[in-house]
């Protein structure tokens, strides 16, 4: 049976549907790009496997003018779309990575992982730290990546990533805190944009129309079946009990002002404060903006500013 025969079980458009006989139709986040050497940036670009047993694999950048001896900071990102949509390879993504690290002058890998709902939460999670792993495999020169084993500082290790991506970060971040990783003795910081967090509990200007917040609700419900519900804390790092063991220095959180999350960020930086972490934590809002407006125009003054925001935290010693 197909989708045009097929019942709809789950309607989640603009992004997804699911169908009674199981089968998912993605509508957004479809597309890929090739690696490549980028015209406008000059970023080189290459894919790289991390899991021969999942077939996983990361997108390697290389900034221009990169000596054969030269160590840069790198940037270990995850991108966004509800653990359900988009991939490494999507053309936002792969235009969004070249700009930060021609800006930032940083190595970057942008992971691939496993999505919802073929592969639920935790997936995603144990992906992603795989990732981590292999690219810590390489702190002493002699990991399977040339790229990573000649160029890379890592005393100067971020995460980050947009929406599910920057609740990935997170949830990295945290573990670190709790296990550590051969290879990497500090992540230096985490930069999360537009982070997806929830709760069930309207908090601060939060939307608060029950109908509303049913749909983002339902969200989570989707990407993570085995879920205690929209207090897990998983999804509001509010309420976990291990949150001031942030295993990194320093946070930066970027807001849009007309984003359904925005008071979440807000409050996850206030939180970090009041449990004692002792890293550094900055706050930054784009006023007027939805969600990852950054992707959709990355020309606009406020993703500029944005991008210019993501290189100083980088790069401010």
């Amino acid at each position: 049976m197909n989708s045009k025969t097929s019942e709809l079980a789950h309607d989640f458009s603009p992004f997804l549907r699911i169908y009674k006989d199981g089968h998912v139709e993605r509508l957004k986040g479809i597309e890929v790009v090739p690696p490549s050497l980028d015209p406008k940036t000059r970023v080189q670009s290459k894919d790289v496997v991390y899991s021969t047993e999942a077939n996983l694999s990361s997108r390697l950048y290389l900034p221009e003018n990169t000596t054969p001896t030269q160590k840069l900071p790198l940037l270990v990102y995850y991108h966004g779309g509800g653990f359900c949509v988009e991939t490494a390879f999507s053309p936002c993504y792969h235009n969004h990575v070249n700009n930060l690290v021609a800006e930032a002058n940083v190595i970057a890998v942008s992971v691939d992982y496993r999505r919802a709902p073929e592969h639920p939460l935790p997936v995603a999670y144990d992906d992603s730290w795989a990732a981590l792993k292999w690219v810590a495999s390489h702190a002493h020169g002699d990991g399977p990546e040339e790229w990573l084993n000649r160029h890379v500082d890592f005393g100067k290790v971020f995460l980050g990533g947009d929406s599910a991506g920057a609740n990935i970060a997170h949830q990295l971040a945290l573990r670190f805190g709790q296990e550590r990783l051969e290879g990497i003795d500090n992540i230096k910081g985490i930069i999360l944009v537009h982070p997806y967090f929830w709760g069930i509990e309207p908090i601060g200007n939060e939307e608060r129309d029950p109908e509303k917040r049913k749909v983002i609700d339902g969200v989570w419900y989707f990407a993570c079946p085995t879920t205690g519900g929209n207090d897990d804390p998983l999804i509001n790092p509010l309420l976990d009990p291990k949150l001031a063991t942030l295993g990194c220095n320093k946070v930066l959180v970027a807001v849009a002002g007309n984003d359904a999350l925005r008071e979440r960020g807000w409050y996850y930086c206030e939180e970090l404060k009041k449990r004692g972490w002792r890293g550094k934590v900055e706050f930054v809002e784009a006023n007027g903006e939805n969600h990852v407006f950054h992707l959709e125009n990355a020309t606009c003054e406020n993703a500029v500013t944005l991008l210019k925001k993501i290189s100083s935290f980088i790069n401010d010693d």
